[in-house]
C-alpha cells in the first residue's frame, strides 16, 4: 500500500477522495477500499442513492460494511438532494420536495452514527417558479435546522456550500453562504468552501477567505477552469489552502475533482508534490 496522501503536501491539511467522483472506473462500493488501496485513509461521498432519499435497509447496511471493511473514514456525506443537474436539486428549500429532505434526515444520521461521520452536506435548493424566493428561504431555514439538531445529536455539523452552473442555485458566493448560516443560528452549522465553485462563480477567494475563515466547515478542489485535477487549471490552490490551513480550520480537504483521465494517473500531482520536498 502506497503512504496516506496527507505526506503529499506543501502545507498541513490531509486530503480525503471524493468517491463519487473519483474512482469510478469500479462500482460504488468497490471505491471505499480502491480509495484506500491508492492510499487514502478517509472519503466522502454525494449522497449514494440520488433517486432515493429512504432506501432499503439492506442497501444501507451494505453501504456502511463497504465502508468500514475498506478501512477508511467517511469524513464527508451529502444529504439527498434530488437531480443534482435537474430543477429539483436541493430539495430541502423545494416545498413539493421538502418531506423527502426530511425523510432522509434519519437515514443519513443513521449512516453518520454508524461510521463516525463528522460533516453532512445540504445543498441548499434551486429557485423555483411556484413560489417566492423568501418561502423558500423559510423552509431553508427550518429545514436547515431540523438538520443541524439531528446532526448535533450524534456530534456532527451541517454544512452549506456555493454551487456554480446554469442552474438557478442562489448561493454562489461564501457571502452568500453565510448570511444563511447567520440566519439558522445553529452553533453546528458551517461554510463548505469550495474553492471551484467560488471561482467558476467569479467570487474573490482572498476576500473571501480573510472574511469567512474562520466559518470553514469543510474544504473541496478542483481547478479551474475544467474541474479537472490540480494542474489542469490555473487556480492556486496551493496558496489558498495556505491561507485556509494558517486560520483555524485543520480538517481535510476532498479531492472533488472530474478526472482528465484515470483516477490513478490523476492522482500524480500529489506524489509530485512529494518527490519535490524530497
Amino acid at each position: 500500500m502506497r503512504p496516506g496522501f496527507n505526506e503529499y503536501m506543501g502545507h498541513v491539511l490531509p486530503y480525503a477522495a471524493n468517491c463519487t467522483l473519483l474512482f469510478t472506473e469500479v462500482e460504488l462500493l468497490q471505491r471505499p477500499p480502491a480509495a484506500r488501496l491508492a492510499g487514502f485513509d478517509a472519503i466522502e461521498f454525494w449522497w449514494p442513492w440520488p433517486d432515493q432519499p429512504v432506501p432499503p435497509d439492506a442497501e444501507v447496511d451494505k453501504f456502511v460494511a463497504a465502508v468500514r471493511d475498506a478501512g477508511v473514514r467517511l469524513i464527508g456525506l451529502n444529504f439527498f438532494a434530488g437531480d443534482l443537474a435537474g430543477p429539483d436539486c436541493g430539495v430541502l428549500s423545494i416545498p413539493a420536495r421538502s418531506t423527502e429532505f426530511r425523510d432522509n434526515i434519519a437515514v443519513t444520521m443513521g449512516i453518520g452514527e454508524a461510521l463516525g461521520v463528522p460533516a453532512f452536506n445540504a445543498l441548499y435548493g434551486n429557485r423555483v417558479s411556484d413560489v417566492t424566493p423568501r418561502e423558500q428561504d423559510d423552509l431553508a431555514t427550518e429545514n436547515l435546522a431540523l438538520a443541524a439538531k439531528a446532526a448535533a445529536a450524534i456530534g456532527g455539523a451541517v454544512l452549506v456550500e456555493p454551487v456554480s452552473g446554469p442552474k438557478p442555485y442562489p448561493l454562489r458566493t461564501a457571502r452568500d453562504v453565510v448570511a444563511v448560516l447567520d440566519r439558522v443560528r445553529a452553533p453546528n452549522l458551517g461554510l463548505l468552501c469550495d474553492l471551484f465553485h467560488l471561482a467558476n462563480n467569479g467570487d474573490d477567494i482572498d476576500a473571501a477567505l480573510a472574511a469567512y475563515a474562520h466559518r470553514i466547515g469543510h474544504v473541496q478542489i478542483a481547478d479551474h477552469p475544467g474541474r479537472g485535477e490540480p494542474g489542469t487549471g490555473r487556480l492556486d490552490l496551493d496558496r489558498y489552502l495556505s491561507t485556509i490551513a494558517a486560520s483555524d480550520y485543520s480538517g481535510y480537504v476532498g479531492l472533488e475533482y472530474i478526472p482528465t483521465t484515470t483516477t490513478i494517473d490523476s492522482l500524480r500531482w500529489l506524489r509530485q508534490q512529494k518527490v519535490t520536498q524530497l
